[in-house]
This record gives structure tokens, sequence and C-alpha cells, in this order.
């Protein structure tokens, strides 16, 4: 009997042990975590050409039936009805409180068929949580297991044509089904113009190693993928977002359309109504450390008299930056950039300020 708590293992896992990669557990999976190059060539490629990520524990989910856009627009602050055929939408799964389950893109491939693409860590969650709706709706909800590959670059669209996959006409936030159990979408989580690919494991492999054969390609690993999602100001659910944070709170609003700020119906709606009413008593933010030591997620930020304020929800080095980047959450009156605050390395005050978002700018190719 295999150990119920052993990681998962990624169809393409063979690869990334031919490349070298050192791995390691995350969200219940056995992931690559860095290649030989190492962290900061592997950021660095993916800014100045075109990085291969594996992320193939990421869950993808196909919704159909003629109830779906009443389903999505239950379990999401979203209007289904309104997207287009091919267009995306980032997300998210709300509890009562409206504390946030998870964040998701949610994709519209027919007039009553979507997909959903939902992170690891929550995947069981997420699941159950969406059965438990669509069991008062016309719909099908069929899990997909799918190799998903994402290309991050300025030269990812360059690549994707030369490997035989042209997918030129999407721009950023839009998707389509190139090939039969396909689904590709122009996103990604580094700020980089680039795509996800999800296709069938049989194909995988040999579609792997087509963009590999590509001089501009490399393997990039989970590590690299935090630095860069982190300096363009991107959540990653588990650490920046979680079911005690709101939308109001942490400053993706914008994800929630007007409309339903004020009168939606999906699930915590009321709740996000109060919270937005009464203004959020605290912010997520970008933090900048003075000098050279990141701070880590879990450190306390403090003001000027000693008083705790908030706290680091993510932290590193910034390779593009070029200098520590950090995100946490803190008092209201203290979220306007340049405020000076402190936090604690390892018994040495460090002084930060909090800063902008991104760190880097964002260049998705927009339509």
């Amino acid at each position: 009997m295999s150990d119920a708590k052993s990681p998962k293992h990624l169809p393409l896992e063979a690869l990334h042990e031919d490349a070298g990669a050192r791995f390691g557990t995350f969200a219940g999976w056995r992931m690559p975590l860095t290649y030989p190059a190492g962290v900061m060539k592997e950021h660095l490629h993916t800014r100045e050409s075109a990085g291969l990520f594996d992320i193939s524990h990421m869950q993808l989910f196909e919704i159909e039936g003629v109830g779906t856009t009443g389903f999505l627009s239950r379990a999401c602050p979203l209007e289904a009805t309104d997207l287009k055929e091919g267009q995306s939408k980032y997300t998210v799964l709300l509890n009562e409180q409206a504390g946030i389950i998870d964040d998701l893109i949610v994709t519209r491939l027919g007039e009553s068929r979507f997909m959903i693409v939902a992170n690891a860590g929550n995947a069981a969650k997420d699941e159950a949580h969406l059965r438990a709706i669509a069991s008062d709706f016309d719909v099908s909800f069929t899990p997909l297991e799918r190799v998903l590959l994402a290309l991050q670059g300025p030269d990812a669209e360059a690549v994707m044509i030369a490997a035989g996959l042209d997918l030129s006409d999407l721009t950023f936030m839009t998707g389509t089904e190139p090939r039969d159990g396909w689904f590709a979408a122009r996103s990604g989580y580094t700020g980089e113009d680039g795509f996800e690919v999800a296709l069938p494991a049989n194909e995988a492999e040999r579609f792997a190693r087509t963009l590999l054969e590509d001089d501009r390609v490399q393997w990039v690993g989970l590590a690299a993928r935090d630095s860069l999602r982190l300096e363009a100001g991107l959540c990653l659910h588990g650490q920046d977002l979680d079911e005690n944070t709101d939308p109001a709170s942490a400053a993706i609003l914008w994800a929630v359309p007007k409309a339903l700020r004020e009168q939606g119906d999906f699930i915590g709606a009321q709740a996000l109504q109060r919270i937005i009413a009464n203004g959020a008593k605290e912010k997520r933010v970008g933090l900048k450390p003075e000098g050279r030591q990141p701070v880590r997620a879990g450190a306390p930020l403090i003001n000027e008299t000693g008083e705790t304020v908030g706290r680091v929800t993510s932290g590193g080095f910034g390779p593009t930056a070029g200098h520590p980047v950090a995100m946490g959450y803190v008092a209201k009156a203290l979220s306007k950039p340049g405020t000076h605050l402190f936090t604690e390395v390892r018994g040495n005050r460090i002084a930060l300020d909090v800063h902008p978002l991104p760190f880097t700018p964002q260049r998705y190719k927009k339509g």
C-alpha cells in the first residue's frame, strides 16, 4: 500500500529528472523547484526570452449544460452571461463571510461550456464546494486529467509558432481549444506575455520536447515562478489570500464587477457588501525592504512605536527589480506608498516602505 501522505507525481516527472531538477513537495505534489541554472538565471531567462513551467499540479474543471451561466454566477462574483466565447476572467470562490476559498480563471468555450483552472492545494475543496452548488443547476461537472504547461516571456509567441502551435490571435485573458482535447489560454503568473496549454498526457512529452529543442526555451522551476509572480504583484492563495481574507482587503476588488458589488447574488455577496460599505480594515500592499536582506512570509510589520500593525505574506529577492520584494497586509491607514514600517528577521530590525505594485511592469499582450 502506498502512503496516503506521499506526494503525487507529475506525468512528465522523468523529463524533469533528466533535466537535473531539484524537487520539493508543494500542495501535495513532487514539484521541480529549480534546475541546474539556478533560480536567478531561470527568473531572468523568463523575463528575457521564454521559460517553460510544468504546472500540471493545477486542476482543470469542465462545466457544461444549460445551467452553466447561472451556476457560475452563483458560485463566483461573476457575470457569466456577459463573457464572450473565448474570453477568460479572473475570479474567486467565496464563503458566506466573503473569505476567499480560492482564486480561479474561468474561460467561456461555448454557449453552455466553460473551463475553470483552480489551484492545486485547493482542488479537492474546490471540487466539493462547486459540486454542492452544481446540484441546484442543470450542469455536468468534469475534472480533467491534463498536463498543463506554461510558456512565459517575450519570445513565447514566436516559440509556440515555431513548435507548430500558432496562438497569435489570442490576446491576454482569452482562450481556445486548438486541438482535440487541448485547451490554451494567453495567460500566466509571471507578469510576462505567455500561454498556458493543457493537453492529454500521451501527447505532452512530445510537445514539451519540441518546445525545449528551441534555444530560446529552458525549464523554470517553482522557486523562480514564485519570484516572478511576486515581482508582478500577483497573489498566491494560501499566503496572500485565504478564507479569512476578503477581496476588498486583498486589493482585488477589480475582479468583482461593480454592479455585483452592490447587488450580486453570489455566495458571500451580503458579507462583501457590508465590508465595502464599512471599509476594509486592512489592505494588501507591496513592501520594499531596505538593504539586501529579504523578508519572509509570517514576519510581523511594526510601526515606529513598536506596535504590530500588519504581517508579511510573501517575500523574497526580486532579480529583475534588483532588490528584496514582499507583499503583506497593513492597517488601512498605513497602506499609502512611502509609509515607513519595520520588521524583524532573526532578531534584526529591518526598515521597509510600502511600495506600489507591481515591482516590475506587466507586459501582457492586450487586445
